[in-house]
């Protein structure tokens, strides 16, 4: 890979603005549990950008974007371990990317707070990122078979399932594998019968304006050039989306709960930024009103309806991330062209067939992250253990995982 001046400067700026989505998230999420389960909750965002940026380095990125071995489109080879032979212009491009799986692996701690073993976090992200998300970016962003799904299937050359910048390969996976661990740890001690409510919820707002700043460079970001037209365009709808899901959303909550509570027009921002980020560079303004009001009322129904099924999805990942990102993707081939000048639909690509490639890619995250976070569940499970002892958990994480608690 080669790249510009202005890319690699477009690269280092998107990737310090993403850096800052994950402290960001830790303090949203944070905010968002009991205060006991605090420091240990931030420190899994925390823990991510340490152990994650090491082992993107040594091989995450090259099964990435190394060559596709076979030629299969499945995943990279090692080419490119510990950046060998990568040049320096690349090497920003690997940065950038680094941030991705950074966020990605750390959005799914939510699906699990204030129960899990940190020994088993640590093995289970760096086992996700290595098998899970690598491949599916590979597929995706590398070069893999959902890059070219037109050719795949017999149809148009050009026809591809769209992902600006990670509707399937960060939220619908990291979404998707919140839901596995949900399901695969078990619900917390007391889940629907004692109340749990956000401890601090100044920090959740404080923590989703860090992550709505630092998804400025997440979606514009990936236009490769924050000067193209392409990339201010993605800086615009990111706002527009954002803003309006979390009107959205606080609309639906106001008529259901009769009160618009402060942490959820915060999910409703976040849902809206999740789900323009596959669209971002694709469509225009209108459009981007439409998949920032469908978020923020489909993911608070989703949120919800996880609820009403007694799943423990801690802090709503499933149906934030993966419900937006679903729609988001879904959405990208319904109005990928409207209201933009740019890279809209190819001339040999039918709306309909994009749709059918988006709902193919949609499918293949899902299935994909699934399964094989399940499987890794699975075998902690089994094994070293996922969950934190009775006892532990009416201590807390923080102090019986780290030796630390708020008050010290």
């Amino acid at each position: 890979m080669e790249f510009t001046e202005l890319q690699v400067l477009s690269f280092l700026i998107s990737s310090a603005l993403v850096f800052i989505m994950v402290p960001g998230l830790a303090l949203f999420y944070g905010g968002l549990v009991r205060h006991k389960n605090v420091i240990g909750t931030m420190m899994h965002s925390i823990t991510a950008i340490g152990l994650v940026s090491v082992l993107w380095v040594l091989w995450g990125y090259s099964l990435a974007f190394g060559n596709s071995v076979g030629g299969l489109g499945f995943v990279g080879d090692l080419t490119k371990f510990g950046m060998m032979g990568v040049e320096l212009d690349e090497q920003a491009f690997m940065v950038f990317q680094g941030m991705f799986a950074i966020i990605t692996v750390a959005l799914i701690a939510g699906g699990f707070a204030e129960r899990f073993k940190f020994s088993s976090y640590v093995i289970f992200s760096a086992l996700w990122v290595t098998i899970v998300y690598a491949p599916l970016c590979h597929w995706v962003w590398g070069g893999g078979w959902l890059g070219k799904l037109g050719s795949v299937l017999g149809m148009s050359e050009a026809g591809f399932a769209m992902d600006f910048a990670g509707g399937t390969v960060v939220h619908i996976a990291s979404g998707t594998a919140a839901l596995a661990a949900a399901f695969i740890v078990g619900r917390r001690a007391g889940f629907g019968t004692a109340t749990v409510t956000p401890h601090n919820v100044p920090l959740v707002l404080l923590g989703a304006g860090m992550l709505w700043f630092g998804w400025f460079g997440f979606n514009a970001g990936s236009s490769f050039d924050l000067t193209s037209g392409q990339g201010v365009n993605a800086f615009v709808v990111t706002n527009v989306a954002a803003a309006t899901a979390m009107s959205s959303w606080s609309l639906v909550s106001w008529l259901v709960t009769k009160r618009p509570s402060a942490s959820g027009a915060a999910a409703g921002a976040v849902a809206g930024l999740v789900a323009i980020t596959p669209a971002a560079g694709f469509v225009g303004v209108m459009p981007s009103i439409i998949i920032g009001a469908g978020a923020g009322a489909a993911c608070f129904v989703a949120v919800e309806l996880v609820h009403k099924l007694r799943i423990d999805d801690s802090l709503d990942v499933f149906g934030i991330h993966g419900i937006g990102g679903m729609w988001g993707a879904l959405a990208t081939g319904i109005f990928v062209g409207v209201g933009i000048g740019l890279d809209g639909l190819d001339a040999d690509v039918t709306r309909i067939e994009q749709v059918l490639y988006q709902i193919i890619g949609i499918l293949a995250a899902f299935a994909w992250s699934f399964v094989v976070s399940s499987i890794i569940l699975l075998a902690l499970k089994y094994t070293i253990g996922l969950r934190i002892t009775d006892t532990e958990e009416e201590i807390g994480i923080d102090l019986t995982q780290h030796g630390e608690g708020m008050n010290q």
